[in-house]
């Protein structure tokens, strides 16, 4: 008795004799401001709100004012009221992924969302906000990444480890083909992440485009349109984490978010709210310091590790290519996909305009003979486009210029070869023979 006693007071002097809590002194919108902790918090802590045995609202810390601190929450302020007390959660948000998560569906928080039970809690802990990996240490790009589809394989060769970028206006297909990419690559793991998608439209994602072979070899992440704008951030750096921790395990992982535009509205959003100057376009400064620090996570990992290869769709505002995202993100990918609204409009699906797009891995990653063969491909549809208008006008006589006459002859069937249906997934070695029997060119396998 004399033994449990003793335990027991040990016990009790190893606890606080202090419960340390901030309180909330003032709401606006979506923004909480507390006191008290001093300076116990930093920018990104995260403190939960408990007005009640029931009632749990974690909060970030996206700034501060005349010595209080401002939070914004993951989830609405019902309930939430003056007075309330803060809690601070002194670990740093970190996800524990697993391999048993390959087919699951989660949200920004690393919850399921998919009624298939809890997930299953891994081994080694990522930090949601991690750090790019040490340029020093980064290994070079690796071969080149099978995506199943013939325009990306051809035109726009991207290896493991490349972080390309989709520019695309509303409508124009840049979801499908990006689920096109993740159903038919041949890298071991895709970790997608919707960010701001419609909520409607993920059941549909998953069933129609992904469809079960590609959500079994998956991890999704999702955050609605509807959510707040620390989930539709989170989701983000969700989906980079995720990604990570296979590249860590040495796997080749194709990364997708769709899109960098609403991570970059949600950023937006929040540096709006905490009272940073609007700049370009409303954005603030620290947008494209996240933008940055969020794409840079992406590509070839360190000795051992795999590397993520990274897709990332931009929603090009008014289809204007030059808006500050979508400059912000050509700046820092290896390269650019750009979908075009009149393509789409005759019929051409995936609506990748071939000219204006480009990787920065080729021509060095394609042999002589591939390189031959895009160089010709491009030429032919160059020449048919600068003519098109007189084409158009019947100002154009056969017979006048050999090069447009080629191009009269050859570019309806390059445009079908640019033409593939969802449903369809073509090798590289299988685009490139298509391709050169067009051409009328020698291709070895």
């Amino acid at each position: 008795m004399d033994r449990l006693t003793e335990q027991t007071a040990a016990r009790i002097d190893t606890l606080d004799t202090a419960e340390i809590y901030g309180e909330v002194t003032k709401i606006l919108g979506l923004l909480v401001e507390i006191a008290g902790f001093g300076s116990g918090l930093s920018i990104g802590s995260i403190c939960h709100l408990r007005p009640n045995a029931v009632i749990d609202v974690p909060c970030e810390v996206v700034g501060f004012r005349d010595g209080h601190a401002l939070l914004m929450p993951f989830g609405t302020l019902e309930g939430i009221g003056l007075g309330c007390r803060a809690y601070l959660q002194q670990t740093q948000p970190v996800v524990t992924p697993d391999e048993r998560w390959l087919g699951r569906v989660i949200n920004a928080r690393g919850q399921p969302i998919d009624g298939l039970g809890p997930l299953k809690v891994g081994g080694l802990a990522v930090p949601l906000k991690n750090r790019p990996p040490p340029p020093h240490s980064r290994q070079r790009l690796g071969r080149q990444l099978d995506l199943g589809v013939r325009a990306v394989n051809s035109f726009l060769a991207t290896c493991q480890g490349q972080r390309m970028g989709i520019f695309s206006g509303s409508g124009v297909g840049k979801s499908v083909l990006l689920s096109m990419m993740a159903r038919y690559t041949s890298a071991d793991v895709s970790v997608i992440g919707l960010v701001g998608e419609r909520g409607r439209e993920v059941q549909e994602f998953l069933e129609d485009d992904l469809g079960p072979e590609g959500l079994a070899r998956s991890v999704v992440i999702v955050a609605t349109g509807d959510e707040p704008a620390l989930m539709r951030r989170q989701a983000a750096y969700m989906t980079l984490a995720v990604a990570e921790y296979f590249r860590i395990q040495g796997r080749q992982v194709l990364c997708l978010i769709d899109s960098v535009t609403r991570f970059a509205m949600a950023q937006r959003e929040i540096g709006l709210s905490a009272g940073e100057p609007p700049t370009s376009k409303g954005y603030p400064p620290t947008t494209f310091g996240e933008l940055a620090r969020l794409l840079e996570r992406a590509g070839p990992g360190g000795p051992g590790e795999g590397s993520i290869t990274g897709l990332f769709s931009v929603l090009v505002e008014g289809d204007d290519h030059n808006e500050p995202v979508s400059d912000a993100v050509r700046g820092i990918v290896d390269g650019h996909i750009v979908m075009e609204r009149a393509i789409a409009d005759r019929g051409r699906y995936p609506a990748i305009n071939i000219l204006k797009s480009i990787s920065r891995s080729m021509p060095a990653i394609l042999n002589d003979e591939q390189n031959t063969i895009i160089r010709r491909a491009r030429q032919v549809v160059s020449t048919y486009e600068d003519m098109a208008e007189l084409l158009r006008l019947g100002a154009y006589r056969r017979g006048s210029d050999p090069a447009v006459d080629e191009a009269l002859v050859l570019y309806p069937q390059i445009e079908a070869f640019l033409r593939q249906n969802k449903d369809e997934r073509t090798s590289i070695e299988d685009s490139f023979v298509k391709l050169a029997a067009i051409m009328g060119l020698p291709y070895a396998q």
